[in-house]
């Protein structure tokens, strides 16, 4: 056993084996990383008994780790993928690793509604504090794997990403021409997206648009907001972004004094709240069946659309 010299983040560590050396009584730390190179066959049902002689852990938290996510194979030749289930055959050349961390297996998942379901896609309303997608350490507590669960034996995939902290409406393909239909309505600006943020501070008058186009990340970065409304040194935002950097809405107005309420990243002086964003509108042209769809939280649309510049009335 041998610990890699290269991972230096704190209560985390590496450990880099062959399968015919280890020590198991190594107990680990908050968070650890198992790597393995299989040099001799493992049976298909000895996955669950070989990652427990390894690591020292008990066959229940192998269970956890593997049905949560933690687990991953990396064959020859082949993409890495998440490896679910103990009754697998793993063959010389393959790589094996488990990212452990107590803390990520111990969440419970938050539950996301689907407000829309077709054959090749679904729309959802993602309740803050949901990933969009999982870690290296599992993916249990993510949407994406809430919709994995929900269409069992369907490839699904993650088309755009919304901040954990944030709730709001997202989109997945069920397969991958569909993923690619939309990827495609993605690119080319066809998909409309509505966000609403509380902000720090009175940006400008009732109905007054701002558009920020600073740069982020080296590249332009265009996001145009509107007033919705003024209280208690505070404005309401309707917002819309015209290109796709991350956290751009966040980055854009704390750039300009006047970050989001709730905001622990940007805004020095968060308060206790929550973050205040939200992605309350999404629509786009099905590419199946060239109808125009429209999909909304209602208790965010206290503005009329037909006074938002910009949206189309669907």
């Amino acid at each position: 056993m041998r610990f890699s010299p290269t991972k230096k983040t704190p209560n985390r560590k590496t450990i880099n084996e062959s399968s015919s050396k280890f020590r198991s009584e190594v107990f680990p730390c908050a968070r650890t990383v198992w790597q393995w190179r299989i040099e001799q066959l493992v049976p298909n049902n000895g996955i669950g008994d070989f990652l427990a002689a390894k690591t020292g852990l008990s066959k229940n938290i192998i269970k956890d780790c593997l049905e949560k996510g933690a687990v991953w194979l990396k064959r020859p030749g082949q993409g890495e993928r998440r490896l679910r289930k103990g009754r697998f055959l793993l063959r010389p050349g393959d790589r094996l690793a488990m990212h452990y961390d107590a803390q990520v297996l111990a969440r419970i998942p938050p539950v996301a509604a689907c407000v829309f379901q077709h054959k090749r896609y679904s729309v959802w309303d993602k309740p803050a504090f949901m990933l969009s997608q999982g870690s290296r350490a599992g993916d249990h507590c993510s949407l994406l794997r809430q919709v994995e669960k929900t269409w069992p034996g369907q490839t699904i995939h993650l088309i755009h990403r919304l901040d954990r902290e944030a709730r709001g409406l997202m989109l997945f393909a069920h397969d991958r021409q569909a993923a690619a239909a939309f990827s495609q309505l993605f690119q080319s600006r066809a998909v409309e997206k509505r966000y609403q943020a509380r902000i720090v501070g009175t940006l400008a008058a009732v109905g007054e648009s701002t558009v920020i186009n600073t740069p982020l990340d080296g590249k332009e970065s265009l996001t145009e907001v509107t007033v919705l409304a003024n209280e208690n040194g505070q404005s309401l935002l309707d917002a819309r972004i015209h290109s796709g950097r991350f956290h751009q809405i966040r980055r854009h107005l704390a750039g300009i004094g006047h970050p989001l309420i709730g905001d622990r990243r940007y805004n020095p002086a968060p308060g206790a709240e929550n973050l205040q964003l939200v992605a309350w509108l999404l629509a786009f042209t099905c590419p199946y069946s060239g109808e125009k769809q429209r999909f909304q939280l209602d208790e965010f649309a206290t503005w009329p659309s037909s006074q938002v510049p910009g949206i189309t009335i669907r």
